[in-house]
């Protein structure tokens, strides 16, 4: 739990802040099923430690993983060592297989730099499905929804550590195409003491109609599905 970056504490923070992953796997391998009937495959595209396949496996009998970050891969293997994960870059991989379905979560795609970084990634999605196969992609927030000036806070113990992470969120560029959230953590042992450290995270403003534009490009049907479970909801694409 004292590493240099959050991975170690990124599920016990959100679940803290009232994350359900095992919830949202359900919610998302029913937008599949209901889509293709008898899916077997899933791929989880930047699957981070694993939260989500952990629930994904007890639904498909074949799941696989993909991870841009070292220590989020490690922890992910550790996790799910019967489980195949793949170090690679969401715009460019190729695994060399399809998959009946895949997912991209909890906002991923926003760390892509342009449209057409966006339209890459979506190929790249495509390719790694069979035909009929069904893409569910979680977007991060579209510039109408984005709130500059957003601060957020939590404080928590488990097991005799104290974890504080504070937030703030402003627009990365005068042109509003892209969001940067500051995130700072202190995190307090009893033999250890106290040590802090921050994260930087720009992702991307994408509008609704450059998504469904991309989705098209990328050779889906695609439509945008509610939550409860997501403010931001869900994009489920079909491959034509």
């Amino acid at each position: 739990m004292y590493g240099n970056d959050s991975s170690e504490v990124y599920e016990l923070l959100h679940r803290a802040r009232g994350k359900d992953f095992g919830a949202e796997a359900a919610e998302v391998a029913q937008l599949i099923d209901d889509r293709l009937p008898g899916a077997s495959s899933l791929l989880d595209i930047a699957c981070g430690t694993g939260a989500h396949l952990a629930s994904f496996r007890e639904r498909y009998d074949h799941v696989e993983g993909l991870e841009l970050s070292d220590a989020m891969l490690s922890l992910a293997r550790s996790r799910l060592p019967s489980v195949p994960f793949t170090q690679g870059d969401m715009r460019d991989f190729d695994l060399g297989r399809r998959f009946d379905s895949a997912v991209c979560l909890f906002g991923s795609i926003g760390y892509v730099d342009s449209a057409d970084e966006l339209d890459a990634t979506l190929h790249c999605f495509a390719r790694h499905l069979t035909p009929g196969g069904v893409l569910v992609v979680e977007p991060w927030w579209t510039p109408e929804a984005f709130t500059p000036g957003h601060v957020a806070g939590d404080v928590f113990t488990i097991d005799g550590t104290t974890i504080a992470r504070v937030s703030h969120a402003s627009l990365a560029s005068p042109s509003q195409e892209a969001s940067r959230m500051q995130v700072h953590y202190v995190v307090a042992h009893p033999d250890k003491g106290v040590r802090h450290f921050s994260e930087d995270h720009v992702c991307r403003l994408f509008g609704q109609d450059q998504y469904e534009a991309a989705f098209i490009r990328a050779g889906f049907d695609m439509e945008r599905v509610d939550s409860s479970l997501s403010a931001r909801g869900f994009l489920v694409g079909v491959r034509k």
